[in-house]
């Protein structure tokens, strides 16, 4: 990492990988916020090797959203800014650069001391942050708290490290409430919606700190199940991407609607966007791929779409009352 470098791309490990194997052709990939650093670093490699770079221009939302069609095109897949899932079958030709960052997170924590109103605090953050929870322990163990810092299941990488489709590391231990350490807005409302504890983001980017308030996601949501109230035909969307085909749920969520009268077809696709679903004329779908899906694209499909615990509760299998994220769960 270059001095004033926020994040660590760690070039000379992909540099010195690049040597070590003799590999001529490679791929980058990257999630949507360090795209823009794609050419630098492409350059960058190909100055200081004789490889030819392979740059990804598909969209990139986690781990679990590896570009097949250019892994089948390069040797080795240098994908950026995840933790590997342990259900990652391609991991061979890949390598997950986690891209840390080299923030320091004391005195955000610090100004999050006056704010925090339990004990017994829990810890979270993503990959680049997840490796300094350790110090913010430190600080809120110097003023009196104790700071939980929980592994998660089996798809988890590091205590602490949440997913935007997994919260099991916060919901380890109960806790009075959480801290957590980053700049996002979905990872704290999941854990606020998956826990039902208080959630305080602590930025370490901006010193700042607010708090996860998911009352108008659980509005939207709320609005959601209950234009699908009456829905005769679902289509349930599955998609083909290593880390979100979740078939075997959407076979279960398909007999779960049978059961009940209802008519619901099953329809496969790597990328899901409302103009691939806008075709398909159902009364409702029914999310089982990325549960990101759902609730960033609100509002813009065709018809509503629901998550399979919002399915659930518009045939009467779950109450109101047991709404909570959709997550993609390990062991």
């Amino acid at each position: 990492m270059t001095k004033g470098e926020a994040f660590d791309f760690q070039l000379d490990r992909i540099i010195s990988i690049i040597k070590d194997t003799g590999a001529m052709v490679i791929g980058l990939q990257f999630p949507e916020g360090f795209k823009r650093r794609s050419p630098g670093i492409a350059l960058q490699i190909e100055n200081e090797t004789d490889v030819t770079v392979l740059i990804s221009g598909n969209p990139c939302f986690g781990a679990c959203d590896l570009d097949v069609a250019l892994l089948d095109k390069v040797e080795i897949l240098f994908h950026f800014g995840h933790a590997q899932l342990d259900d990652n079958k391609l991991s061979q030709k890949v390598y997950f650069i986690e891209t840390r960052s080299a923030v320091d997170v004391k005195d955000v924590v610090e100004l999050a001391l006056a704010e925090l109103q339990g004990q017994k605090i829990g810890l979270i953050s993503t990959v680049q942050h997840v490796y300094k929870l350790e110090d913010a322990a430190s600080v809120l163990k110097e003023h009196g708290k104790e700071g939980v810092i929980c592994a998660g299941d089996s798809k988890i990488a590091y205590p602490g490290q949440v997913l935007g489709c997994n919260f099991s590391a916060a919901k380890k231990e109960d806790c009075d409430e959480y801290l957590y350490i980053g700049s996002g807005q979905f990872h704290p409302l999941g854990v606020s919606l998956a826990t039902k504890k208080r959630v305080l983001i602590a930025d370490p980017f901006v010193n700042e700190l607010r708090e996860a308030d998911s009352s108008r996601i659980l509005r939207q949501r709320t609005a959601v199940i209950a234009k699908s109230l009456d829905a005769e035909v679902f289509g349930i969307v599955v998609s083909t991407k290593p880390g979100q085909d979740r078939m075997k749920l959407a076979e279960e969520l398909k007999n779960m609607a049978k059961k009940h009268g209802k008519e619901a077809l099953i329809l496969t696709m790597d990328l899901v966007t409302p103009d691939q679903l806008l075709q398909f004329k159902v009364d409702a779908f029914v999310n089982t791929a990325c549960p990101r899906l759902a609730v960033d694209e609100v509002g813009r499909f065709n018809a509503p779409m629901l998550t399979p615990m919002e399915f659930e509760i518009v045939l009467g299998e779950r109450d109101w009352e047991d709404l909570v994220f959709d997550e993609i769960t390990g062991e």
